[in-house]
């Protein structure tokens, strides 16, 4: 039995694509650029608020750095207004977040939502759970890069043997790839079984009950 579990939080923990989506395409509203479907938000979130307003600008934009920080201000401050209006914990996540943690396992998030909203967030949802919840810092760099999985791991006195990363994105396959971790694919995020299985996931589990038997066996 793992004695740390690491779970991403966009797709996994939770499901928050529609206010990402909402609070997305409000900045493009903004900016005059054409707005997105929610289904295709699927593939532009993942690798933190930065890179998504990278790919919804349209083609041929001039991304200056002051159109970016200008972009990014304007997202965090609506997204942090708006970012339960839609959010919702994934059928039996909180149930087997709470049986793992009852069973004595340590847990944490490890996210590249930014800080800030990623700590508020999972306490309305998953309250008094999650050991550390790590989001995104500035200046540091963002999942697949373990630079902050590290650093979290060390705080919570955990090994590469005796951790479980759980995630469901190639981003999170590759993230414990790179932090020396097994891996857990889940399906019923954001991403397909054919994306998990093409990045090497150790297990692929369908549903958050498959998910707490498996690492209590």
């Amino acid at each position: 039995m793992y004695r740390h579990i690491i779970f991403d939080l966009d797709g996994t923990l939770l499901n928050t694509l529609e206010d990402l989506a909402a609070a997305t395409n409000w900045v493009c509203a903004l900016h005059g650029w054409p707005a997105h479907t929610v289904e295709e938000y699927k593939y532009f979130v993942g690798n933190g608020a930065p890179k998504l307003l990278e790919r919804v600008a349209p083609p041929g934009t001039a991304l200056t750095d002051e159109l970016r920080r200008v972009t990014l201000a304007e997202f965090t401050e609506r997204y942090n207004a708006h970012k339960e209006d839609r959010t919702t914990a994934y059928p039996g996540m909180p149930e087997a977040v709470r049986r793992l943690r009852d069973a004595g396992i340590t847990l944490a998030v490890l996210s590249n939502k930014p800080h800030e909203a990623a700590r508020p967030v999972v306490e309305r949802y998953f309250p008094g759970l999650f050991h550390r919840v790590q989001g995104a810092l500035p200046d540091v760099p963002v999942k697949p890069d373990p630079t902050l999985l590290h650093r979290l791991m060390e705080e919570l006195g955990a090994s590469p043997a005796d951790t479980l990363f759980v995630g469901d994105s190639s981003v999170d396959i590759r993230t414990a790839r790179n932090g020396g971790l097994v891996s857990c694919g889940v399906l019923w995020g954001f991403r397909t079984r054919q994306e998990l299985e093409a990045e090497g996931a150790d297990y692929i589990v369908e549903t958050a009950q498959e998910l707490a038997e498996l690492i209590l066996r």
